[in-house]
């Protein structure tokens, strides 16, 4: 599996790349921002966009949908819950004094346990509420895209509308937890992490957590 990395937008959201080395099909995971930069990456590896995903609504994830949708004709999948937020990005970048472009909607609805297909690959999603209600996480074996549920010693925060701390923890450690201690866990921000090391020593979610909310 082909995974590139690019930390796009002023936020530095991390946005995926990742392809099928057999057949150069691609996705986009979370296209937040630099969609010109974006399909460069995907340019330079000779891949083809077969679908864009967004982990969740946040504009920060999403505010290069529109751009990377004209390039390639790809169609957009979010989950259900989060699907409305597409329309809201320039008014939610506003908000941050930043300027974006609503995203066009989406051309499927995803929900927890479907599949998501391209190459040899497969993507299971996992529906993992708690940083916005319609939060998911996309599974391949060794490794999940966790959007901003999880991060290296940390969590998302669960201070924005549809945010809510029991419900991430609960999302984390009955779902994300028992895939396994050597996932690679690739996510919205930051540097890439594994279950294992999350599950022992996060201070929020993990085994020994200080933190109660």
């Amino acid at each position: 599996m082909i995974i590139k990395t690019l930390a796009v937008g002023p936020i530095q959201a991390n946005c995926f790349v990742v392809g099928c080395e057999d057949t150069l099909e691609a996705v986009v995971i979370d296209p937040g921002e630099e969609g010109d930069r974006i399909m460069q990456a995907v340019t330079a590896s000779n891949l083809t966009v077969k679908y864009i995903i967004n982990t969740h609504g946040h504009m920060d994830h999403v505010s290069a949908n529109k751009r990377v949708h004209e390039l390639t004709g790809a169609p957009i999948l979010i989950h259900a819950l989060d699907a409305p937020m597409l329309d809201q990005v320039a008014n939610s970048a506003a908000a941050w004094g930043l300027r974006a472009e609503n995203s066009p909607a989406p051309d499927r609805k995803l929900q927890d346990g479907d599949k998501i297909i391209f190459g040899n690959i497969t993507l299971t999603v996992i529906h993992t509420p708690g940083h916005t209600t319609g939060g998911i996480s996309l599974y391949a074996q060794d490794d999940v895209f966790v959007g901003d549920t999880l991060f290296a010693g940390s969590i998302g925060r669960t201070d924005f509308p549809g945010g809510s701390f029991e419900t991430i923890r609960e999302s984390i450690q009955q779902k994300l937890f028992k895939l396994g201690d050597d996932v690679r866990v690739h996510t919205g921000h930051g540097p890439t992490t594994t279950i294992g090391r999350e599950r022992l020593h996060n201070p929020f979610v993990g085994e020994n957590a200080s933190f109660m909310g």
